[in-house]
């Protein structure tokens, strides 16, 4: 393939994110050809210079296809499924690039139907959300044949500020239900003290601008301060998606028998809030339950808040 210049490419899955990465390609002077189930999503990208198709298969006489589906039945699904990528008998696009977050599993799985069809398939799940995007603060753990992930480096360097390689195969997975795990982590850790922290009399604006300010503050800390201070739960990563990437990180740790007492722990309290309905705001109303089980019902503070992510920071946060 050479060069990333004159490179065709496709893209199925044109959610939010989605979204956002096709027009950082679209930006760079990409050719690209967008399918999404509901195709409505894909006309809005029509408007700034991407074809639409109304198949996968449409998409198959690409040079590279990236797929960002919702789970492993969509992603096998739009491959090898009716009308999926793989069902020409003719052609194949050269590399398929997949940004879902999938088990390892599933991954193999589409990984062996896709050299089936001489398609090299590379594992490139994301760490970022769509505000996160448009502002090129993207990041990718990438997985699979090196020599492939060379030849797509330059184009996949167009959707954030890093690229990593973490090795052959699905290990990739592993890194990105890893990631997501420590974030179910932090979020409820976070939510706990901050918690604390107001039955004691402090307020959560005060606690989380000392918090922020210290050697413990992060960015992801100061990114959800605004939500934990003013109760704006508009969803960047909903529960029943952590949730999920819960479900698939305990699993690993069985399978690999590495014992994860804290991540167990914050699991189910995940679980309880989407018991209590939490399916639809962002993953921080944790902070929600957190506060019922102490006593508290939390009203917003009204606060000016600082999310951080500004042009010059540094942004590498939630799903």
């Amino acid at each position: 393939m050479g060069t990333a210049d004159g490179i065709r490419i496709g893209w199925i899955g044109a959610g939010r994110m989605g979204a956002e990465l096709v027009k950082r390609l679209l930006a760079a002077g990409h050719d690209v050809a967008v399918y999404n189930r509901t195709r409505s999503k894909a006309e809005a990208l029509a408007e700034v210079g991407a074809s639409v198709v109304e198949r996968p298969v449409e998409l198959a006489g690409r040079d590279v296809v990236f797929t960002m589906v919702a789970a492993s039945a969509d992603l096998e699904q739009v491959t090898s499924g009716e009308d999926g990528l793989f069902t020409d008998p003719e052609v194949a696009p050269r590399v398929l690039i997949d940004s879902s977050t999938v088990s390892a599993e599933a991954s193999a799985a589409v990984r062996v139907a896709a050299r089936k069809r001489g398609t090299e398939l590379l594992a490139a799940p994301v760490s970022g959300n769509p505000k996160v995007v448009a502002a090129g603060k993207l990041t990718l753990a990438v997985s699979g044949p090196r020599a492939v992930f060379d030849e797509v480096e330059p184009v996949l360097g167009v959707l954030g500020r890093g690229v990593t390689y973490v090795g052959e195969d699905e290990v990739a997975r592993l890194v990105k239900i890893a990631h997501n795990v420590f974030l179910g982590v932090v979020i409820q850790s976070l939510a706990e003290i901050t918690v604390l922290a107001e039955k004691g009399g402090v307020s959560r604006a005060a606690f989380l601008e000392f918090l922020n300010d210290s050697v413990l503050g992060s960015v992801f800390t100061r990114y959800k301060s605004p939500a934990l201070v003013n109760l704006d739960f508009t969803p960047t990563f909903t529960m029943p998606l952590l949730r999920k990437d819960f479900d698939l990180g305990l699993a690993a740790a069985r399978a690999l028998e590495a014992p994860m007492p804290i991540a167990s722990a914050t699991a189910q309290l995940v679980a309880s809030a989407v018991g209590a309905g939490h399916t639809e705001e962002d993953f921080a109303t944790l902070v929600l339950e957190q506060a019922r089980r102490s006593g508290l019902v939390l009203k917003s503070e009204h606060a000016d808040v600082d999310d951080g992510l500004t042009p010059d920071k540094e942004a590498n946060v939630d799903e």
